[in-house]
């Protein structure tokens, strides 16, 4: 399976450039079966919700389901969505066919005060592409283990998910750990990962690096995408490695249970 990365700087609470920006850049991709975006896309890491959020099937969705039928691919982004008088930050994954599922955020990042302003999901999805199975997270959602756990099923040795996915506002002063928990993940999960960042300074000053990066299961780097730079990369995923080294490295069957609540 090949999957996209768009690392790129965003325009911030501009939808409309963002959405132009990303337009560009989704017409350099050849072929692909995913594309990932960043977190909050098409306005940046705004804790404004009353000026930038939109109805659940407003404008970004449908500009998805455009670029999703485009590119014959899936395309995921997270994005600032007001329903029912709550606020969340709202993760789309988009097929070619307009069918779409939607993640809201678990982990709020109340450093920034995103507890204060959106509503926490409450429900992980696991999605498809072929024989493919895809669970999308965001941002901090990646410093919670838990929350990111791969289910294993001891009778047919089969795991819930092969690729873990992250889209992200991840500020260059904690690169470091962005980098080792995206590795962390791979390695515990024993699934590809993929983390998308972007770069460019924000709204309020932050820089970001992106470090957007594909992650084997033995948690070795495959992407070539740099640092601070913007970049459209596109890596192929091999299932028959991945089902090897489960087989020969079977760890699954020593997990333990767990119950998230």
């Amino acid at each position: 399976m090949k999957v996209t990365l768009i690392q790129t700087e965003l325009f911030w609470e501009e939808r409309e450039k963002n959405f132009s920006h990303f337009e560009k850049l989704i017409n350099r991709i050849d072929e692909t079966d995913l594309i990932v975006l960043p977190e909050m896309f098409t306005t940046g890491f705004a804790m404004n919700p009353y000026k930038i959020s939109e109805k659940a099937d407003g404008i970004t969705l449908n500009w998805l389901k455009q670029r999703a039928k485009e590119k014959s691919a899936v395309i995921t982004g997270s994005v600032a969505v007001e329903e029912n008088g709550n606020y969340y930050n709202r993760l789309y994954w988009v097929e070619p066919n307009e069918n779409f599922q939607t993640y809201d955020k678990r982990h709020l990042f109340r450093m920034a005060k995103e507890d204060e302003h959106f509503k926490a999901g409450k429900k992980k999805i696991i999605t498809q592409i072929r024989d493919w199975k895809i669970c999308p997270l965001i941002c901090y959602d990646l410093r919670f283990p838990i929350w990111s756990r791969n289910g294993f099923n001891r009778e047919n040795r089969k795991s819930d998910y092969d690729i873990l996915v992250y889209v992200a506002n991840w500020p260059e002063v904690r690169n470091y750990p962005w980098k080792q928990l995206l590795i962390a993940r791979a390695i515990e999960n024993q699934c590809y990962v993929i983390g998308v960042n972007r770069i460019g300074k924000d709204g309020n000053g932050f820089s970001h690096s992106g470090d957007s990066m594909v992650v084997n299961p033995r948690g070795e780097i495959i992407s070539k995408t740099k640092a601070h730079e913007e970049s459209v990369e596109t890596v192929e995923l091999d299932k028959s490695y991945l089902e090897e080294f489960r087989k020969v490295f079977p760890v699954g069957m020593d997990a333990d249970g767990f119950k998230i609540d």
